[in-house]
């Protein structure tokens, strides 16, 4: 039986929560002195109502969450703030309808960074700030900030974080939930506060540098600028900011671990990290090199731009500094393997993950072992940690659903006419929670505005489905999740 008290409960907390965020967007609208003021304080009062009618509802809730209302209030909670934050924009008149608004609002609060604007800099302050807004809460995630603020749902606060969390590991600081949340969060405040002032070192104002910030340690991608960080033409800026979105692709966990015992080996005696810090070397040289060969780019901005795109879509965040829609075509190919695979578990970034990457090599190594030794026990282990029948088990039908997905969603795109390329980048982009897409119609430096609407919510779908590792949001659609037994 689902608790239905409960989850109204959760979500009124929710709507005050994002009547907060509007009202700080409302500060900004007021300090530039610009005409989108009302429609925020519009929303707020909107929000305000949702929370009290919700709260109302949920007034006799037992303030326990079984297992399928924790599946459920997290799907909701997403779906209830992408709603929610289409107000400002559809109140000011910069988007005139739901299906732009909503699609722009699930690619920020899942930090996507796919877009429907074709002019950025037309938006004022207010409206810039909250969509960099909606990547910043939605990178660690919306239900996260909630259980740090939700102590009094113990017994379903563990269900909601697991049901949010990423990766098939997960590791504990502290053997209480909210002990956790918090040391993550310190992590996740420090990266911000650190690559704020860094920009601003770099020459950046305050306000860019703020919502350049929000979105590169969300992994997001959106920028308040048409031409993403190319607009700074720095190579300060563009090493700063490829740092933080590495360092908000490895998990927050081995961070404060690393930041508390000041010991490197915490990093590279960690087979995910390891494995993340391969990728991203490799491929970087790999393109570094193609674009020395075939572009006839300078070494310098050969390493920058290879190293800043590579970084950025691996960490599926989506910023950019150069045009890759001209690099040669086996760069794409490149870039479309870290579009499929992201960065670490227990990060912001999406994707399907290294640590899965590096089961999976693992269950082929032992697979051709096997083959050699039929009698052998062969243990699956990850830094000294046996890995489960029942784990193996869920990766291969996690990587078979990821898969599935992507093919079905890649066939109807192209029945729509969108050609191959773009059919599957775009596919990627969504599901992984990536942003650009690569192909004929829309460039990794263009938005997805000539996308027929039904496109779009297929799109909205896989964000939200990427973004909540699949069987979080596949579970509740299905006729057994409904049944009362």
């Amino acid at each position: 039986m689902i608790n239905y008290k409960t989850i109204l409960k959760v979500l009124g907390t929710l709507s005050f929560i994002e009547a907060l965020m509007m009202l700080l967007c409302f500060g900004i609208c007021l300090l530039y002195r610009e005409d989108d003021f009302m429609p925020f304080l519009i929303s707020v009062m909107i929000c305000l109502l949702f929370g009290f009618l919700l709260k109302y509802f949920g007034r006799e809730s037992d303030n326990t969450l079984m297992r399928k209302d924790a599946y459920l209030v997290v799907t909701l909670a997403w779906l209830f703030f992408s709603s929610l934050g289409t107000l400002p924009f559809l109140f000011s008149g910069y988007i005139t309808n739901f299906t732009d608004a909503f699609f722009e609002n699930m690619s920020g609060f899942t930090s996507t960074g796919a877009t429907i604007l074709d002019n950025v800099q037309a938006l004022p302050h207010g409206l810039l700030f909250w969509r960099s807004l909606t990547q910043w809460v939605g990178g660690l995630g919306i239900v996260f900030f909630t259980v740090a603020l939700l102590p009094s749902l113990t017994g379903g606060s563990v269900k909601i974080f697991a049901a949010e969390s990423t990766g098939p590991i997960k590791t504990k600081l502290h053997p209480r939930l909210s002990s956790n949340v918090k040391l993550i969060l310190s992590v996740y405040l420090v990266l911000t506060i650190a690559c704020i002032i860094s920009f601003m070192f770099f020459g950046m104002d305050w306000f860019s540098a703020v919502n350049y910030a929000m979105t590169s340690t969300a992994t997001g991608g959106f920028s308040i600028h048409n031409n993403s960080l190319e607009f700074f033409n720095s190579p300060a800026i563009d090493y700063t900011c490829a740092l933080f979105c590495f360092l908000s692709g490895t998990n927050f966990t081995l961070l404060y671990l690393f930041a508390s015992k000041h010991d490197l080996k915490t990093l590279y005696k960690n087979s995910e990290f390891k494995f993340y810090f391969s990728i991203v070397f490799i491929f970087t040289v790999f393109v570094m090199i193609q674009l020395i060969i075939k572009l006839q780019y300078p070494v310098e901005e050969a390493f920058r731009s290879s190293l800043f795109q590579v970084v950025s879509i691996i960490t599926t965040t989506g910023l950019f500094n150069d045009d890759a829609g001209k690099w040669p075509h086996v760069t794409w190919a490149i870039l479309g393997f870290c579009m499929f695979l992201g960065a670490s578990s227990g990060s912001t970034s999406g994707g399907l993950k290294c640590i899965r990457g590096v089961m999976l090599l693992k269950c082929i190594r032992n697979e051709f072992m096997q083959i050699l030794h039929p009698n052998a026990v062969v243990p699956l282990k990850i830094d000294g940690i046996s890995i489960t029948n029942q784990t193996r088990n869920t990766l291969l039908s996690f990587f078979a659903t990821y898969l599935l997905l992507v093919g079905l969603s890649t066939f109807v795109l192209m029945l729509a006419k969108v050609d191959s390329t773009n059919a599957i980048t775009i596919v990627l982009s969504s599901i992984g929670n990536v942003g650009p897409s690569f192909g004929l119609e829309i460039g990794p430096t263009m938005s997805w505005n000539i996308l027929p609407n039904f496109i779009k919510w297929l799109c909205s779908f896989l964000m939200l489905v990427g973004r909540l590792e699949i069987f979080s949001v596949l579970v509740i659609l299905t006729p057994s999740f409904w049944n009362k037994s």
